[in-house]
């Protein structure tokens, strides 16, 4: 079943320390590269506090999503983006609705 890591830019704090992750997390792909389908392009929110940013990635599995997040390398980027930014980062499932029989 597809997983999907939900990432929400509240607010930026240190615009270099973001330059930074942003670098190092574009080659933290890990083993099962995640699927970007949204990326801080043009968003409405409808409820809930404002946010400057968002990103949705698809991974094949909670397993896969779990281990690009603690792979080393996303580690060190993610290090740089707690100093540069407040964000809400959520894991979820994906649904695979049933086939028609």
């Amino acid at each position: 079943m597809p997983a999907y890591v939900l990432m929400t830019r509240e607010k930026t704090i240190d615009p270099e320390e973001m330059k930074i992750y942003g670098g190092l997390a574009g080659k933290a792909r890990g083993e099962v590269p995640p699927k970007p389908l949204a990326f801080y392009g043009a968003h409405e929110v409808f409820e809930g506090a404002a946010t400057e940013g968002v990103v949705l990635l698809e991974f094949p599995d909670t397993a896969a999503a779990k281990a690009w997040y603690n792979s080393p390398a996303y580690q060190e980027a993610l290090q740089h983006r707690l100093k540069g930014s407040e964000y809400r980062v959520i894991l979820v499932d994906g649904f695979t609705p049933p086939t028609a029989s």
